[in-house]
């Protein structure tokens, strides 16, 4: 057992909440499936809950109501929720390697350089299919992420979690302005702004069938190397300390981030913010176990994006508000409260 000056690490202590972590997962489920059904039968055309049953499970194409359902709000809501469980997971990730409270794929450059990556291809490679599109998306989140962490080292100290967001915004500053002359310059002004502000509106099945077993197989990862992300969240030393191999949790988790946040940029554009609330409200139900924690940010991410999205369709009814910019309204408020109260610090 390693001693430092704060509280010595209490195993049991810390990995020891299942009753009220199993309660509030069953119940985050619940309320995602009945958010499904609520969001698919809301909309321009008003359908009951019985239709929707009847659609997803006895679909005939020669009905208008099950054309809807099945083909244009069930992909879009089951869109939201692998979005939104892909982008509470990552935000979950970061938070506990760099233990940084502000930490999300959305303020640490991620979703900026997918965005800029995405540019790119529609500049240079308008016929792209999806498999490309999300290909580039990785590759973009992994180097907004390699130039936010390479800035934030450059600075005598090191790493910190302020100058890590202070470095995530520049390279999101950056990374947008050079995406969006882009666009600008070969015209995709127009084709790239509904993606840019962020929107679900555009899944379909072909997409989910995709992206959906990317997310999946990284939130399975995520799971299988919770405990040590736990750890790993007390600090590096004490990690080592407890005997464990830090060099290979945060280099596959970091790969699982860049997974799922280009998953997820790919599919609904640069959505900040749900990476950092989610997180923050399991954490306050849960506890500091991941092993709590991931699975509770797979079912309330999915829950937040499905809310999300149906208040952006009926807020401005019959006109569909970006989901980003909703999110956007609640994000930022309790990114302030958190940076005024954490001061930097989990």
């Amino acid at each position: 057992m390693i001693r430092t000056k704060m509280e010595p690490f209490n195993e049991k202590k810390v990995f020891s909440r299942p009753a009220i972590g199993t309660t509030i997962l069953m119940v985050g489920i619940l309320g995602l499936v009945s958010s499904i059904v609520l969001a698919t039968s809301v909309g321009s055309a008003h359908i009951d809950f019985l239709t929707v049953w009847k659609s997803i499970f006895q679909y005939n194409p020669t009905r208008e109501a099950d054309r809807i359902i099945v083909d244009i709000r069930l992909p879009r809501e089951l869109g939201a929720a692998v979005v939104g469980a892909a982008l509470a997971v990552s935000g979950a990730i970061m938070q506990g390697m760099t233990r940084n409270p502000l930490a999300d794929s959305g303020l640490l450059g991620l979703n900026a350089g997918a965005s800029f990556s995405l540019a790119c291809v529609y500049a240079f490679y308008s016929n792209a299919d999806y498999i490309i599109v999300m290909m580039f998306s990785f590759i973009g989140a992994g180097i907004g992420a390699g130039m936010v962490f390479g800035l934030g080292s450059l600075t005598r100290g090191g790493l910190s979690p302020v100058r890590i967001t202070l470095a995530g915004a520049a390279v999101s500053a950056l990374l947008s302005a050079l995406g969006e002359g882009m666009a600008f310059y070969f015209k995709l002004s127009q084709d790239l702004a509904f993606w840019i502000a962020g929107g679900v509106s555009g899944a379909n099945w072909l997409q989910l069938k995709m992206v959906t077993p990317v997310v999946v197989i990284g939130i399975i990862i995520s799971i299988i190397f919770s405990k040590g992300l736990t750890v790993l969240s007390f600090g590096e030393d004490m990690a080592k300390g407890l005997g464990q191999r830090t060099l290979l949790t945060k280099t596959v988790l970091m790969i699982v981030v860049l997974i799922l946040a280009g998953s997820a940029v790919s599919l609904v554009g640069p959505i900040a913010f749900v990476g950092l609330m989610v997180p923050h409200i399991v954490r306050s139900l849960v506890g500091t176990d991941y092993r709590w924690i991931i699975p509770c940010s797979v079912v309330f991410g999915s829950l937040f994006m499905v809310l999300a999205d149906t208040v952006a369709r009926k807020v401005n009814a019959p006109f569909e508000t970006p989901i980003g910019a909703i999110v956007s309204l609640m994000g930022l408020p309790f990114f302030l409260y958190l940076a005024r109260k954490k001061g930097g610090r989990l």
